[in-house]
């Protein structure tokens, strides 16, 4: 069984469709990188997942059943968004909410939820500043903390909307191999949405690359070539293999950059929406 099935998926805001006949199934365990410029439909993807739009036409599965806000199976991770410095609440506060937030008043937890919490800190290398303010946190640290709130409930899907943001190239690594142990302990389809593919690319198994409604499917091998690129993107491009680096060059500056790390943020309303 798909643990993600999307069969003819069309998808978009009004009568502009941003994904257009849309095939995918991921399976339990999968890695799956989803890459593409600014606008090809990576957030509208993530959207549908999240239950937070409906597609026009085609039917999408997660785990089973229709996509639905704040479903337990769905882990999300976000990029990063700045706290407020004056927020008064601690790193383990923020990975609680992932367990309570949806309950008013002071966040209280059962001893068994507190292992959850400690658990996930450990995992993802945060019990250093479990305690202090989360805006005094670096951004680094604090999008570790929202790692750990994704895999608090053990959720059999983990969306990944840019995690790698606002981390050097040390803590990118460390936070990719964390969710990929967790993806192989959990037996986790994750699905990554990110412009920096060096640091995912020993761990992907497909990659799904969107432009301008288009989209290809594949191993990494079979995607990551100027071929396969040149079709999908209409125009000529060179695919640079510098090392164990992959740098797509697609004919301006900003598309020479959508896998080398220097890009436009553009997901903060995913985060915004699936937080409230």
């Amino acid at each position: 069984m798909s643990s993600i099935e999307i069969l003819g998926l069309r998808a978009g805001y009004g009568e502009r469709s941003i994904l257009s006949d849309l095939d995918l199934k991921a399976g339990p365990g999968e890695f799956l990188a989803v890459l593409g410029p600014n606008g090809s439909g990576k957030t509208t993807l993530l959207k549908v997942l999240l239950g937070l739009l409906k597609p026009t036409a085609g039917s999408v599965l997660v785990d089973g059943t229709a996509p639905k806000p704040r479903n337990r199976v769905v882990g999300y991770i976000p990029q990063h968004r700045g706290f407020d410095r004056d927020l008064p609440i601690r790193g383990r506060d923020l990975v609680t909410l992932g367990l309570n937030g949806h309950k008013l008043g002071l966040l209280r937890s059962t001893r068994p939820e507190r292992a959850l919490v400690e658990r996930a800190l450990e995992q993802v290398g945060a019990l250093d500043y479990a305690d202090a303010p989360v805006g005094m946190l670096s951004g680094g640290e604090q999008q570790r903390l929202r790692i750990a709130q994704a895999i608090l409930g053990e959720p059999s899907v983990l969306l990944c909307d840019e995690p790698l943001l606002a981390l050097d190239p040390g803590r990118q690594m460390e936070v990719t191999r964390v969710i990929d142990r967790y993806r192989r302990e959990r037996g986790a389809t994750v699905l990554f949405v990110t412009h920096e593919i060096n640091p995912v690319l020993p761990y992907v198994d497909r990659i799904l690359y969107l432009v301008n409604g288009r989209s290809v499917l594949g191993r990494p091998e079979a995607v990551l070539t100027r071929e396969t690129l040149t079709g999908l993107y209409g125009n000529p491009v060179e695919v640079v293999r510098v090392g164990e680096r992959v740098i797509v060059l697609a004919g301006d500056e900003e598309s020479h950059s959508e896998i080398d790390g220097h890009h436009h943020h553009d997901h903060g309303e995913v985060a915004s929406k699936w937080m409230s």
